[in-house]
C-alpha cells in the first residue's frame, strides 16, 4: 500500500510503502469505542460530592416540639426531606472510573483509526513536520498550504481539529498558538487524541516507527 509524502509547502516529494501491519487492518468499531470510551473514563475525576445530614450545617435545635403542634414530628430541618437538607446516597467524592486497558488492545485501536483517517483523506504524510522559523504565522500558512491539496481542503478552514507529531520543539510551539491545532509526540498519542481531531499530519518516519513498535 503506497501513499503520498509532501513536505510543508504541500509539494509531493515522493511515496512511501505503508505497513500493512498498521493500514491494513479492518475497522472494528466496537474495540474502538472501547478503548477510547476507556481513556475517556480514566480521565474523569470522582469529585462529585453532596452532603449528607450529618455534613450540613444547622438543624442542631428540634424544629418544634414532638406532640400537640399538629403537625408532623421532626428531629432536625437537615433531615433529608427538608429544602437545604442533607442528600440520602449522594456522590461522596471518592469514586474511581478508572479502566484497565489492555496494551494491545489500545495499539490495535490506534492503528485502526490511522488506517481509517489515511481511507477518508484525513493524514497527512510530510516528509518532515519541522519549521525553519518558529513562528505561528508560518505555521499557519503551512496548514494554508496543506489545504490546497486535493482531499485536504479542511485543513485550511479557522479551527479545524488537527493534530500534530512535530520534530522539534521550535515547530511545537509555533503550532500550539493555532486554535483547534494540538501538538503532541507520535508516542504519546492515544485512540483519544487521534478520534478528536478531524486531521493528523504525521513525519515520514513516525510512520514508518509504527510497525516497529
Amino acid at each position: 500500500m503506497k501513499t503520498a509524502v509532501y513536505n510543508l509547502k504541500a509539494e509531493k516529494v515522493g511515496e512511501l510503502d505503508l505497513p500493512e501491519s498498521v493500514f491494513g487492518l479492518k475497522w472494528n468499531p466496537d474495540l474502538v469505542h472501547q478503548v477510547v470510551e476507556s481513556l475517556r473514563s480514566n480521565r474523569r475525576k470522582g469529585t462529585a460530592k453532596a452532603k449528607g445530614r450529618g455534613e450540613v450545617s444547622g438543624g442542631g435545635k428540634k424544629p418544634w416540639r414532638q406532640k400537640g403542634t399538629g403537625r408532623a414530628r421532626h428531629g432536625s430541618i437537615r433531615s433529608p426531606i427538608w429544602v437545604g437538607g442533607g442528600v440520602t446516597h449522594g456522590p461522596t467524592g471518592d469514586k474511581n472510573y478508572e479502566r484497565k486497558i489492555n496494551k494491545k488492545a489500545k495499539q490495535k485501536a490506534m492503528y485502526m483509526i490511522l488506517a481509517k483517517k489515511n481511507s477518508e483523506f484525513e493524514l497527512i504524510i510530510a516528509d518532515e513536520v519541522s519549521l525553519n522559523e518558529g513562528k505561528t504565522k508560518v505555521a499557519k500558512e503551512v496548514l494554508g498550504s496543506l489545504g490546497r491539496i486535493k482531499g485536504f481542503e479542511g485543513l485550511a478552514r479557522k479551527g479545524a481539529k488537527v493534530i500534530i507529531a512535530p520534530k522539534d520543539r521550535r515547530t511545537f510551539l509555533a503550532f500550539r498558538n493555532i486554535p483547534g491545532v494540538r501538538t503532541l509526540e507520535m508516542r504519546n498519542m492515544n485512540p483519544l487524541d487521534a478520534m478528536q481531531a478531524k486531521y493528523m499530519i504525521l513525519g515520514r518516519e513516525d510512520v514508518l516507527n509504527l510497525s516497529k513498535t
